[in-house]
């Protein structure tokens, strides 16, 4: 058993006992945010897993300028530079055709997706990934807003779990973990007919290709949330948790920034929770306070110039517009807007020349009156971090783990 699905079986273990947990997933959106999350794990003695997607890690090196291997040598410098004695687990999140957003840019075919996915697959096994999420469930030649069929959905995710336990053999690799489905509604499983269907397939398609020891640790499933929507569902969450329980799997739950009630993540059985977005938000939030002490100085990097132009120019602030809005350019939208675009689109634009050279030159402007600008940042981010970490109940797992039978 590999040691995401150990972790998850003992959970559900702990669950028959009444202790309740839910694992937290986070987005290395940056390095910052990397950073702050190995030292809550160092400090706090937690597990912590963190996703990854192609947009942020791939083998062109992602927004974030690391390619899998990169990222993993990042994470483990960290974790000696902060004494980390908790599991750390690289995760891919979103593994699948046209989720990276460039292949829907480039127009490229199924063909052209899928074989741009198993290249990354491959790469994220050589550097030493624990979890891939597999999720074939967006299908850019049908017509939008379309659903590719849950057969479909289910053939490919036995074809992309195929492609990578071959590599992983051919590379003499241990085995690793999956992940499979979505929380989107494209995906066509935010309902429990669909979910239901997407399980007897993948157990149907897994055995046909003699691949039944893959079956997932993780189902990730529509809990209420998504970027637009902070309200988890508990009550869904226990029925589909019901569902997957006894296979051997927890549900998992994606876009959980902001969340109102993370504390009902692990009373409704919820076995993993990503957040991403949120903490690039923190991270901006801490930034902007270093811009305004820098003011008081008399000084100006032009920080918060530069990253507005660059996430402006990126022009990946697009993706997120509502129907009313498109077509619409960025000084057309409504001031709040063009804020909350900023700050979640701010994370495509961290490593561009021109936002490193000004936050170089802010951290400058501070250093005689504050000696470590970059640790004030990380501490923000790990404060945020800490809520999840408390509200998921992570604090003392690792000793219930080791009880768990």
């Amino acid at each position: 058993m590999t040691p995401v699905h150990e972790i998850v079986r003992r959970i559900i273990a702990l669950h028959s006992q009444g202790v309740r947990t839910t694992l937290l997933a986070v987005c290395p959106n940056s390095d910052a945010v990397l950073e702050a999350a190995v030292k809550v794990a160092a400090e706090d003695q937690v597990p912590m897993l963190f996703a990854a997607t192609l947009n942020q890690v791939d083998r062109d090196g992602g927004y974030t300028g690391w390619t899998p291997r990169a990222f993993v040598a990042r994470m483990r410098e960290l974790a000696e530079r902060y004494g980390c004695a908790a599991p750390l687990y690289p995760c891919l999140d979103h593994g699948g055709p046209w989720l990276k957003d460039a292949h829907t840019r480039d127009r490229l075919t199924l063909a052209q997706t899928m074989a741009e996915v198993k290249a990354s697959l491959t790469a994220c096994l050589e550097a030493g990934y624990a979890l891939l999420h597999i999720d074939p469930t967006v299908d850019r030649t049908l017509p939008p807003g379309q659903p590719p069929p849950i057969e479909v959905v289910v053939e490919r995710t036995v074809d992309l779990i195929a492609h990578a336990e071959a590599e992983r053999v051919r590379l003499g690799l241990p085995p690793v973990s999956y992940e499979v489905g979505t929380e989107e509604v494209h995906g066509g499983l935010a309902d429990f007919d669909n979910f239901d269907r997407f399980l007897a397939g993948l157990a149907a398609g897994l055995k046909e290709a003699g691949l039944e020891h893959t079956w997932p640790c993780f189902v990730v499933g529509k809990v209420g949330t998504d970027l637009g929507n902070p309200v988890f569902d508990p009550e869904v969450a226990r029925r589909l948790y019901e569902r997957v329980a006894p296979l051997g799997s927890l549900i998992k739950g994606h876009y959980t920034d902001w969340v109102e009630n993370p504390a009902a993540y692990p009373a409704a059985g919820m076995g993993g929770a990503n957040v991403g977005p949120e903490f690039t938000a923190t991270e901006l939030d801490a930034l902007r306070a270093l811009c305004a002490r820098e003011r008081t100085l008399g000084l100006d990097s032009g920080f918060e110039e530069a990253l507005k132009a660059a996430v402006v120019e990126s022009n990946r602030w697009r993706k997120w517009l509502t129907s009313d809005e498109a077509g619409r350019d960025f000084d057309q939208l409504a001031p709040e807007r063009q804020e909350w675009l900023v700050a979640t689109g701010a994370r495509y634009v961290w490593t561009e020349p021109r936002v490193l050279a000004a936050r170089a030159r802010l951290y400058e402007h501070l250093r005689e009156t504050l000696p470590d600008p970059h640790g004030v940042v990380v501490e923000r981010i790990a404060r945020n971090i800490q809520t999840y970490v408390k509200a998921f109940n992570l604090q003392g797992l690792l000793p219930l783990l080791g009880q768990a039978t």
